[in-house]
């Protein structure tokens, strides 16, 4: 199938509220070669993260709005393909238009409007300058710029670029210094990741079969960010240790990498399908911990009463530090999902914290740069619970806030991310 036809597809199920990775996966089952997936997938996120601008841009070529979803999304794509990829200005427009096969319609509109845009680009790119420069839904500049005022502008900027790929050596196999030169002798260009224990950063993101003995569990994705948080809930061998949230499981594996003794994991997840990708991480890393499908916010319903020494709680949030990862969130996430997921956030912190012994200590992690769904849920519920206290968070990473700390996204090549631990009196 025609692979501009397949990035479509996929773009009018975003569009109609499907998330990017969902939509491409199913779509897999129509495209087997591996490097055609790469365009396909290059098309579709780029397309995505600049969605709002070359909206904009398409608006100013059109008499009309183009009612066909299918059409819309080709049109962006072609622009796209202009705008922001190397393809040969004629492959860009042949291409796209060919698409459209016998609908002669179509195909000139189509047609017309690419090359609409190759005469005026520059005038074009101008305006778009001036009225869509972050290329973010109103709601979200508004709302960055709240918490963050002068720091905004590089927090949504960062958001519009292509995410770093980042590494975390499974320490049970091999040593970070015996994986880089693992890397080192495939020619792949890499440096030790600061502020990790075992992160390495790629120069230029290669696909997973290329990295040295990654079926065997020697190495995972994972951006630096994420990786701290084992490090900060620090989980010691013989404890007891519940991991809420935890799809799709990078964390999970990253605990039971740095302590192989502990006396139980539990990880849960409230979708069963997402549960099964922790599954997958575990079987391919050799790890084992329980797994169970179940809602954080109710634990009377699967919780058999046994305290934990250490819970991460990976919260539930607007995802707003990871866009550069998920551009989809630009289009899928509203205004008005931020209240409630504030409140669900409070219910499973509140629940999580009726499972935590005396001295123990929850960490509660979120990938959003919002301080509604950070610092101020974290001062609500310090002045709600008179057992509960903050264990400061001394580091040479992110921003120390009047509780926990927060890392802005693309602060030292990581993704958005807030963290505070707690420890239960």
């Amino acid at each position: 199938m025609n692979s501009r036809l397949v990035a479509a597809t996929i773009l009018v199920k975003v569009f109609a509220g499907r998330s990017m990775t969902a939509a491409i996966e199913e779509a897999w089952g129509q495209v087997a070669d591996v490097q055609e997936r790469g365009f396909i997938q290059a098309l579709c996120y780029g397309t995505v993260r600049h969605y709002y601008r070359l909206e904009f841009i398409l608006a100013q070529l059109l008499n009309k709005p183009i009612k066909d979803k299918k059409i819309q999304a080709l049109a962006l794509l072609g622009l796209y393909q202009l705008r922001y990829m190397r393809v040969k200005e004629y492959a860009a427009v042949s291409e796209t238009v060919a698409v459209m096969g016998k609908k002669k319609w179509a195909k000139s509109l189509l047609n017309a409007v690419l090359r609409r845009y190759l005469r005026e680009q520059e005038s074009l790119e101008a305006l778009a300058d001036k009225h869509v420069a972050y290329a973010h839904p109103d709601w979200m500049i508004k709302a960055i710029k709240a918490d963050w005022g002068t720091a905004a502008p590089e927090i949504l900027k960062a958001n519009n670029q292509l995410p770093p790929m980042s590494l975390r050596v499974n320490s049970r196999y091999c040593s970070r210094v015996a994986y880089l030169q693992l890397l080192a002798e495939c020619d792949i260009a890499a440096t030790a990741l600061a502020h990790t224990e075992q992160g390495i950063l790629l120069h230029e993101a290669v696909g997973v079969e290329k990295l040295p003995h990654f079926n065997e569990g020697w190495v995972s994705v994972q951006d630096a960010a994420a990786q701290l948080a084992a490090q900060l809930l620090n989980a010691q061998a013989g404890q007891r240790v519940l991991d809420v949230c935890a799809a799709p499981g990078g964390k999970t594996a990253h605990i039971l990498e740095r302590q192989s003794e502990l006396k139980h994991l539990l990880a849960i997840d409230i979708d069963a399908y997402r549960l099964s990708r922790v599954a997958e991480t575990l079987q391919r890393l050799h790890l084992r911990a329980d797994l169970k499908a179940a809602d954080a916010a109710q634990p009377d319903k699967w919780w058999d009463g046994t305290l934990y020494e250490r819970i991460l709680l990976d919260a539930p949030c607007s995802a707003l530090g990871v866009v550069r990862r998920h551009p989809d969130i630009k289009l899928l996430r509203r205004a008005e999902d931020i209240e409630a997921l504030q409140q669900l956030q409070q219910q499973i912190l509140q629940a999580a914290w009726r499972m935590l012994q005396p001295g123990g200590i929850l960490l509660y992690a979120t990938c959003s740069v919002l301080k509604r769904e950070n610092e101020l849920q974290i001062t609500q519920f310090l002045a709600q619970q008179p057992d509960a206290r903050e264990l400061v968070i001394e580091a040479d990473w992110g921003v120390a806030r009047p509780c926990g700390r927060q890392i802005l996204t693309g602060e030292q090549t990581m993704d958005g991310f807030y963290y505070a631990r707690l420890q239960k009196q």
